[in-house]
């Protein structure tokens, strides 16, 4: 007995219950709203160079080379390992607190490596980061 009166006659279903409708939506509502927040959270922020005129300041470039052989180079200067980057982040960020990073890296390192080498410029808290790459020149046009 769907109407819940005590009749013996069966009566159809006049109402449509929305409750599972609701539940629903509100459970689809709360998956969207975690997913967006983790898909925002993994974006790697990227900051590119642009070219400066004479009008404006000079920006100051913090740079870091990471070699194939494993070499690691702060500002052109050797460094022992890639963690030494950390404490010349922050003394340079205290210097300057609009710092940019330039991670240059070779073709052969590996991406643990670069994103190792990331962590440790968030950890200094600059934000600002770019990456190096050479400038490939435009293909030509394929003969007809």
């Amino acid at each position: 007995m769907a109407g819940g009166g005590s009749s013996d006659s069966e009566e159809a279903i006049v109402g449509i219950n929305v409750t599972p409708l609701v539940d629903i939506t509100l459970v689809l509502l709360i998956i969207f709203m975690v997913t967006a927040k983790l898909i925002v959270s993994q974006a790697v922020p990227l900051d590119l160079p642009k070219a400066s005129t004479g009008n404006q300041d000079v920006q100051v470039v913090f740079s870091i080379i990471l070699a194939a052989d494993g070499a690691t180079l702060v500002d052109s200067k050797p460094v022992k390992n890639d963690d030494a980057i950390l404490e010349i982040a922050r003394e340079r960020r205290k210097a300057n607190p609009d710092l940019r990073a330039v991670i240059k890296a070779d073709s052969a390192v590996t991406h643990g490596r670069v994103i190792h080498v990331l962590d440790l410029l968030k950890q200094a808290q600059i934000s600002k980061i770019a990456f190096g790459v050479t400038p490939v020149p435009p293909m030509a046009p394929a003969p007809k």
